[in-house]
């Protein structure tokens, strides 16, 4: 575990994620769709790398990942609640993280971009890049939802 979290770390904080990635957001049909420059006009250049390119924001840059107020954590590019603060914990990696997503919130894919495959996760409704999912969270699902901050806007309850 410390050594994917290490591998994690470096090649984010090397910029890896942002240069060994695939073709962009999640390919498929999705309810909400806009083109390159809509999406260009409405997201920091930072935002986009992450939503539309599959970057990874730099580790403990996200005000979100110090967010504990009751509430809800939504897609920035549609505004889809995606994750219940309840289900939000300090994973210690320095991107907001959670157990569990909302029911038929989020969509997955492998993604083989860096020396092992991943499992990519995205906004079902708008494709948006969100982060990965890892199989050492805590109970009761066992999974770490590894999140951008900058995919996501908080919504306070």
């Amino acid at each position: 575990m410390l050594r994917r979290h290490f591998l994690q770390t470096a090649a984010a904080a090397l910029g890896l994620g942002a240069m060994a990635k695939s073709a962009g957001a999640a390919e498929g049909t999705f309810e909400i769709t806009r083109s390159k420059a809509e999406w260009k006009a409405m997201l920091t250049s930072l935002e986009y790398r992450v939503m539309r390119e599959e970057g990874t924001e730099r580790a403990f840059s996200s005000p979100l990942n110090d967010e504990n107020r009751d509430g809800m954590f939504l897609c920035k590019g549609c505004d889809l609640p995606l994750y219940a603060s309840e289900h939000k914990y300090d994973s210690r990696t320095g991107w907001p993280s959670f157990w569990q997503g909302q029911s038929n919130a989020i969509g997955t894919k492998p993604d083989r971009s860096l020396f092992v495959v991943r499992t990519e996760c995205h906004c079902r409704r708008c494709g948006s890049h969100l982060g990965h999912i890892f199989d050492d969270g805590p109970q009761p699902t066992g999974k770490r939802h590894c999140i951008n901050g900058v995919s996501l806007t908080f919504r306070a309850a």
